[in-house]
């Protein structure tokens, strides 16, 4: 199965992700979204495929979002999105696609419902969070 993850390396998040699906025995393909940028159609066809809206695809912590006043309830989704193409790192991370779906998967557990094979247990997150037990299920 392919795994597609839109990527930020600074991001622990994005980080657990990645090793997550490593683990699990993919070789995903790692888009660096902050280098590469979005295009208008492939962040809309993200979103709509997500179940997202750009407000609640927003990242409003370590973000220029309030800075740039887009958390204003009055900023509607067009401004969001605009904002987005201009500013790549306003996109919540990591955006992760196979063909299970597609997801934003914050906390990185979530992850685990987009591929078919997991990791094997026991599996701790980096912080030390069981995520899957010794029998292979979820914790």
């Amino acid at each position: 199965m392919r795994v597609v993850i839109y990527h930020n390396p600074e991001c622990g998040t994005s980080r657990n992700v990645v090793q997550i699906v490593r683990d699990a025995g993919y070789a995903p393909d790692i888009i660096h979204y902050l280098s590469a940028g979005w295009t208008r159609a492939h962040l809309l066809g993200l979103f709509a495929a997500a179940g997202l809206s750009p407000r609640a695809a927003l990242r409003v912590t370590k973000s220029p979002a309030e800075a740039m006043g887009l958390l204003e309830p009055e900023v509607n989704d067009a401004s969001l999105l605009k904002a987005m193409l201009e500013h790549p790192v306003l996109v919540n991370r990591p955006i992760v696609c196979t063909a299970r779906g597609v997801r934003l998967c914050r906390p990185s557990e979530t992850v685990l419902d987009l591929l078919d094979q997991w990791p094997p247990g026991p599996y701790h997150k980096d912080d030390g969070t069981l995520l899957i037990n010794a029998d292979g299920q979820r914790a």
